[in-house]
């Protein structure tokens, strides 16, 4: 299994031929050209770090990250670019419904960015995120790519200290611009649950339209995953200040959806019939059944790599494949090679499941998982034993049930977390 990206080894080429790491030790930065880094690989595809993970190996390896100047050049040193995002588990999503008229937004069919934004808005999840009256305007204005112009910022080193940074007319994005009668909010979307963002994906904006509208600017980002939505309100308290980044408000919604019961869950789990373990697939070692969840939903769009999926999502090479194999493990995804390229593509089951409405995807989820002899006797066990399970015990239950899991090998602590994490995932459908 290779662990580096496209984006890893052109990097590496990069990196050797400009001597990046001596301009920086000698400077504090060093200034790329797109050319230049198109001589490897198209600019828009080597730049595009959303998130830590999809940093390249020089980066992580050298604590540097990369920042655009404008459409032309970039600036790397040691630069504090990202976010982190911390979930509310704990906390219900509100209920909402999308109004009855409408018709060209499915609810159980919001697989890109756009359709969730679409649903979010139509549903009124903007109205109360806002705070505003449900008959209040709150109208979609901008949207797409655009120009920056120029602007000048300081952003913290890791080092210590902040390093000034002048823009001339980058490009930008915006995923939904929304306005109402005293504000302006631009949204950065994500069809996933993630660890951090770029900060720079909200600052770039919020710095341009600061200019544009005499309006307050909401940065506001938004993650749509296991079909909750969730608004990270922010406020920058220093508009020349890159990390003056300042979380407001977290609110989760839900799309009104028919409730699963517990008592439906153990029918399941009592009584699906059980498979048998193939030896040729790794016992899961993925502990957040979420981010599988994000996996099938992004196979369900369009088939990828394991390169495309850690590039473009927060997941790294390694847990590409993790949580690809976990798609293969419930018999839901399938590896296809096309001119010698693998690929990851959802197979009739994974399709036919993830186009199911709200319940009826879900309960066929966990079926997939209650088919596995070990995770369904560690989740009647962790309920019996009130939501507790030792890791000791866990790997006993592994042994007993799935013969291709060494017990003396340094994963089966992550195999055994698997376990017990996906009890607490399919424990908690019954609580929302």
């Amino acid at each position: 299994m290779s662990q580096k990206t496209k984006n890893d080894v052109a990097w590496e080429a990069l990196f050797e031929r400009y001597r990046i790491l001596d301009g920086i030790t000698h400077d504090g930065y060093h200034r790329i050209l797109a050319d230049d880094i198109r001589k490897e690989r198209e600019p828009r595809l080597m730049c595009k770090f959303d998130h830590r993970t999809n940093l390249a190996q020089p980066f992580k390896e050298y604590k540097l990250s990369i920042l655009p100047l404008s459409r032309s050049e970039y600036i790397i040193g040691s630069f504090e670019i990202f976010q982190k995002v911390q979930y509310k588990k704990n906390q219900l999503p509100t209920r909402v419904s999308i109004p009855s008229f409408i018709d060209t937004i499915k609810k159980d069919d919001l697989y890109s960015e756009s359709s969730a934004l679409h649903a979010a808005h139509v549903s009124g999840m903007f109205h109360r995120v806002l705070g505003l009256k449900h008959d209040s305007q709150l109208l979609q204005t901008v949207s797409g790519r655009m120009g920056s112009k120029s602007f000048d910022y300081r952003v913290n080193l890791a080092t210590g200290g902040a390093f000034p940074i002048k823009v001339e007319g980058s490009q930008i994005e915006i995923d939904g611009g929304y306005e109402t009668s005293d504000c302006f909010v631009i949204v950065e979307a994500k069809k996933e649950t993630v660890k951090d963002f770029n900060i720079r994906q909200l600052f770039y904006p919020y710095r341009v339209w600061k200019k544009r509208t005499n309006k307050p600017v909401l940065p506001v980002f938004f993650t749509h995953s296991n079909d909750i939505f969730s608004f990270f309100v922010y406020k920058f308290d220093d508009d020349q200040t890159f990390n003056s980044i300042r979380l407001v408000e977290q609110k989760d919604y839900i799309i009104d959806s028919e409730k699963m019961t517990l008592d439906e869950i153990l029918t399941i789990a009592r009584s699906v019939p059980t498979v048998t373990e193939d030896r040729t697939i790794p016992f899961p070692q993925a502990d957040t059944f979420e981010r599988v969840v994000d996996l099938l939903g992004l196979l369900y769009e369009k088939d990828m790599t394991p390169n495309e999926v850690a590039e473009n999502y927060d997941f790294n090479i390694r847990q590409s494949y993790y949580h690809a194999d976990v798609g293969r493990y419930l018999g839901l995804v399938e590896r296809i090679t096309v001119d010698r390229t693998t690929f990851l593509t959802l197979n009739e089951k994974g399709r036919r499941i993830m186009s199911k409405p709200y319940k009826q995807k879900y309960l066929a989820l966990v079926t997939c998982i209650m088919e596995h002899a070990p995770f369904r006797e560690a989740f009647l066990e962790w309920l019996t034993n009130n939501q507790h399970l030792p890791t000791e015990r866990c790997i006993q239950i592994i042994e007993k049930n799935n013969g291709n899991v060494n017990p003396n090998s340094s994963t089966i602590g992550r195999r055994s977390q698997s376990v017990k994490k996906w009890s607490e995932w399919v424990y908690r459908l019954t609580q929302l």
